[in-house]
């Protein structure tokens, strides 16, 4: 799990085809990799993946050919930045919001404009996904947690502050760049559980009775 809160930016030292699929090796920039072990994750641009070699300044990990193919990572080449976060501790501080590292799809930004010193940005998310995104609720584009200022049927519009542009790679953005998107892990569950997309399940969970509880209006 992660918080959206981006640690670092890196930068894609390497990208090796090895046996059908690829391993990616970032440098890792000013990302403390003191306390990583092998096997620990690492958010790369929203991707959760699996440390399998690293050292102070780099990382490596293997990316199935699933991952490579609903993320905007096959875009990437040696030399791209990227959002970096290391995945959470009980002690860490929430300044985000829950974030698994499993992209649900990917995005476009549409435009992006000067907002006094923020920047606004235009985003259209997946028909599929349209419905998961809330006005002021939380999405993560490629590993940050932001929150969404209006929605015009799939496409959203999000502000930047300084600080996040300067800190992440959405100041390399522009019109037509592929993002990766996570929504929020509270409206996929709760879409499962109103919906009953699974038959075999004895739950007495219904919206009248959310309802009831006042979990709903």
């Amino acid at each position: 799990m992660f918080t959206g809160i981006i640690e670092a930016v890196g930068q894609i030292k390497k990208m090796t085809a090895i046996g059908g699929d690829m391993r990616l090796t970032v440098a890792v920039g000013k990302l403390d990799m003191t306390d990583v072990q092998l096997g620990d994750s690492i958010a790369v641009n929203g991707v959760c993946l699996t440390t399998i070699e690293f050292d102070q300044q780099s990382f490596a990990a293997d990316v199935s050919n699933e991952t490579i193919a609903l993320t905007s990572l096959k875009d990437l080449t040696p030399g791209s930045e990227v959002n970096l976060e290391k995945a959470l501790l009980p002690t860490t501080r929430l300044g985000g919001h829950l974030v698994s590292g499993h992209v649900d799809g990917l995005g476009e930004v549409l435009s992006i404009k000067e907002a006094a010193r923020s920047i606004q940005l235009i985003i259209k998310a997946p028909e599929a996904l349209k419905h998961y995104i809330a006005t002021k609720g939380s999405v993560c584009i490629d590993g940050t947690s932001l929150t969404v200022n209006n929605i015009t049927g799939a496409d959203f519009e999000i502000n930047i502050v300084p600080h996040t542009q300067q800190q992440t790679i959405i100041k390399n953005y522009s019109a037509g760049s592929k993002v990766n998107l996570e929504v929020d892990l509270i409206a996929r569950y709760l879409e499962r559980l109103l919906t009953g997309q699974d038959d075999n399940s004895d739950s007495n969970i219904t919206l009248e009775s959310l309802a009831r509880a006042g979990f709903v209006g």
